[in-house]
């Protein structure tokens, strides 16, 4: 193996690379509000019961709005849906109504959330805990259905081809996903 020389830059980098999701919910006048978090992950809680794990800096309306309801939906970004992550991202609720692009809205089919269309993969989701960390709340989510493009196979939690998904991965600035290297055990021998 090859040995990688490194540097010291500082503790105020804080490149991390996280999936981008466009996280829907419910306004007060039974309006959506979405908008692009990337800070989500999964946890367990138990053997196969997995939590959603996303984290809001900020007093945003999306946050808010979580706080009040205690659900979500999390739209995974494909690069298709680019334009639409960043026009959430730069307009926010307290500007008014997020209308200047054309996107569609459905209901979820457990959790009475909003969710858009043109995601490949939805997580519907009811937050369980929520934990301050100085202006950032993290929700631990209890997923409640998985919707995909029907277009897709998945065998198990570990069998699902990011590339054919094709999602925005953020580090800062907006990535996407190459190829397909292998599965676990591939290259240990």
């Amino acid at each position: 193996m090859k040995t990688v020389k490194r540097k010291s830059v500082g503790t105020h980098f804080s490149m991390c690379v996280q999936p981008a999701f466009i996280i829907g919910t419910n306004n007060e006048d039974g309006t959506h509000n979405f908008a692009p978090i990337t800070w989500v992950s999964i946890t367990n809680e138990k053997e196969e019961d997995y939590l959603l794990v996303i984290s809001m800096f900020g007093s945003k309306q999306t946050k808010q709005n979580v706080l009040r309801t205690g659900v979500l939906s999390a739209n995974l970004v494909s690069t298709d849906m680019l334009g639409l992550m960043d026009y959430f991202g730069t307009h926010h609720a307290k500007d008014g109504k997020k209308d200047g692009i054309s996107y569609n809205v459905c209901r979820g089919s457990v959790v009475d959330v909003p969710i858009l269309d043109e995601s490949r993969w939805i997580y519907e989701c009811e937050v369980l805990r929520a934990v301050e960390t100085g202006e950032s709340t993290t929700f631990f989510c209890q997923i409640k259905n998985v919707q995909i493009d029907e277009q897709l196979t998945c065998g198990d939690t570990f069998d699902v081809d990011l590339t054919k998904l094709d999602p925005v991965i953020y580090s800062g600035m907006y990535h996407s996903i190459g190829k397909l290297l292998g599965k676990i055990g591939d290259f240990s021998q």
